[in-house]
């Protein structure tokens, strides 16, 4: 999917960092470390792509927005409630405020992808170097108008305009280097199929029932000019934090519109358990699209039986072709720097079932 839980020298030389007594060269040569182990355990237990499991990051999409021209870290926080079986806990991230024209001032994580990339060639893996970034939508959802400077934008369709063509900028800076799998992570159209969630926005003022065909519209400008050799995925999550999640219900209010037209070559969704919903939206799915099911998940260590994700897939092959599907966790296994609660151990088992579940549905 993409992050993986942080190993315990990563967290201590991030923390090291962060009080002065690492330099960023030290940072980096153990991140490195890091993530040729993690590339060469992805590749053994039989995945087909490869990531750095995000462990440069601390979350997986301000890192980037942040990174973003026009956008700044607010001096306040935003609260969000992450729900569990056992209950709620707060997530407080810092906020973004958009005070200046987007723009894209240098490839984002450049640096990033090519240490991937030249450390899936150096091994001879047989694997596909694979890069995550969020979505353009997850700069506007969670401040919405309200974080966009009526001063520099007093139209937001010149915010969307920018936005985009910053994204494009991105795409095409990625291509050049080589990256022929981009995944975009978003949250925000999987949110929108939750009725709460539409409703906090429209108590904002905003178009609750229509702003999932904005947000498609913004990410097909951004990917237009991407060229034929670039594979586009993206992941839609219901948030994910500490094995916890914020948003419930089934993909029906977006599948329509997502599946038919978001000008990406396949989904990944999260179907784990009963807070996402059935498969039945994903009648909506066109000829030639993927759907990657989510059905291993990545909030519990408990694993999952090959006979019952068998049976899923199988369900799920009612309203999809077998051959449109594919298998994979539900989310990733550490979207910020705290992971969720599960051990290396459990992920190594789960990616492992995954790989080993999938080839002897597809071959």
């Amino acid at each position: 999917m993409g992050s993986l839980l942080r190993p315990p020298e990563v967290l201590a030389a991030r923390e090291r960092n962060a009080e002065g007594g690492l330099s960023e060269a030290g940072l980096a040569e153990i991140e490195d470390a890091a993530i040729r182990q993690v590339v060469r355990m992805q590749e053994e237990v039989g995945l087909q792509t490869a990531t750095d499991g995000e462990f440069r990051r601390a979350s997986w999409h301000m890192d980037f927005i942040y990174q973003l021209g026009g956008v700044s870290r607010a001096s306040d926080s935003l609260k969000v409630e992450f729900h569990n079986e056992q209950g709620t806990i707060e997530f407080t991230p810092a906020a973004l405020h958009v005070d200046g024209r987007i723009r894209l001032e240098k490839p984002i994580f450049a640096e990033a992808f090519t240490f991937l990339r030249d450390t899936v060639a150096a091994s001879g893996a047989s694997v596909t170097p694979k890069l995550t970034i969020p979505s353009p939508s997850m700069v506007h959802y969670r401040g919405g108008r309200a974080a966009v400077d009526p001063g520099v934008y007093p139209d937001l369709e010149e915010f969307w305009t920018d936005l985009s063509a910053a994204y494009a900028a991105e795409v095409a800076a990625l291509a050049e280097l080589g990256c022929t799998y981009l995944q975009l992570d978003d949250t925000s159209l999987a949110y929108l199929n939750d009725p709460r969630q539409r409703e906090m926005l429209s108590g904002q003022g905003a178009d609750a029932e229509h702003q999932h065909l904005r947000y498609i519209k913004q990410i097909n400008a951004a990917l237009a000019g991407r060229p034929d050799s670039m594979a586009v995925t993206t992941h839609s999550c219901r948030g994910n934090f500490r094995s916890s999640w914020v948003a419930e219900g089934g993909y029906d209010f977006v599948a329509e519109a997502l599946f038919n037209e978001l000008d990406v070559d396949g989904f990944f969704l999260e179907f784990d358990d009963s807070r996402s919903g059935g498969f039945e939206p994903l009648r909506f799915v066109p000829k030639g699209k993927m759907v990657v099911l989510g059905l291993v998940t990545t909030k519990r260590p408990a694993l999952e039986s090959k006979d019952d994700l068998k049976r899923r897939i199988e369900e799920a092959s009612r309203y999809v072709p077998l051959e449109q599907l594919c298998l994979s966790p539900q989310c990733g296994f550490s979207s910020t720097l705290e992971g969720n609660l599960l051990t290396f151990d459990d992920q190594v088992a789960k990616l492992r079932l995954v790989a080993e579940t999938a080839a002897e549905v597809w071959g």
